[in-house]
């Protein structure tokens, strides 16, 4: 899933909100850094959730120490929050920055349309390409074959997923919201799929590890 991206303007606000103000005064005068943080801090966030919502299934039987699980929980962490903020909050400024020059004063539905079809293929695959590699380096696949495997397996059903959750939310925004509030908006839809994408990840890696300590 990636995060629409969108410069503002200082606006009268339809619900007043000083934190809201204030981050989109940030987003205004300081674009790149405030999206990297807010994908860092999302993105840490987003691994602590589902960490959450897989503990349970992931302890370990036996001599599994809590304090060597929460180590590897703290830093998986803090590499995901290290790849929102280098990595995905960068690439996606850039990436719908040029979008949105592209489709500058162009408007009507039509318009609109061809936005959200090239936004889908175009920017998503790449999002979606960088993520799943980032998280297979993360997860401690080092070899380049096998983060090329982890990649091509898990592409296609993350892409079936972005392709109706990212045009949903795109419609919604350009239709209901104001442009001021379309990148926290995207923000939060983005961290929602992130959550349900990597835990249904991470419950299925789960599931293949007990499988093979049953054959063990």
């Amino acid at each position: 899933m990636t995060v629409q991206s969108r410069p503002t303007n200082q606006v009268s606000l339809p619900f007043p909100s000083s934190l809201l103000a204030f981050y989109l005064a940030q987003l205004n005068s300081h674009p790149l850094r405030t999206k990297a943080i807010t994908s860092g801090v999302l993105s840490a966030l987003q691994e602590y959730v589902v960490q959450l919502l897989t503990e349970k299934s992931s302890r370990r039987k036996g001599k599994a120490r809590e304090s060597d699980r929460n180590a590897i929980l703290d830093n998986k962490i803090v590499k995901m929050g290290l790849y929102g903020f280098f990595i995905s909050g960068p690439l996606g400024h850039v990436l719908f920055e040029s979008l949105n020059r592209l489709f500058k004063n162009r408007t009507g539905a039509s318009w609109k349309l061809l936005q959200i079809i090239a936004s889908q293929l175009i920017i998503t695959p790449i999002h979606n390409i960088v993520f799943l590699t980032a998280m297979a380096i993360i997860n401690g696949i080092k070899d380049p074959e096998e983060i090329k495997a982890s990649v091509k397996k898990s592409l296609w059903p993350i892409m079936k997923m972005s392709w109706v959750v990212s045009p949903l939310a795109m419609i919604f925004a350009q239709r209901i919201l104001p442009p001021q509030i379309w990148v926290p908006f995207f923000n939060l839809v983005g961290f929602g799929f992130g959550v349900f994408a990597n835990t249904k990840a991470k419950k299925a890696q789960q599931l293949k590890e007990r499988d093979s300590d049953h054959e063990d």
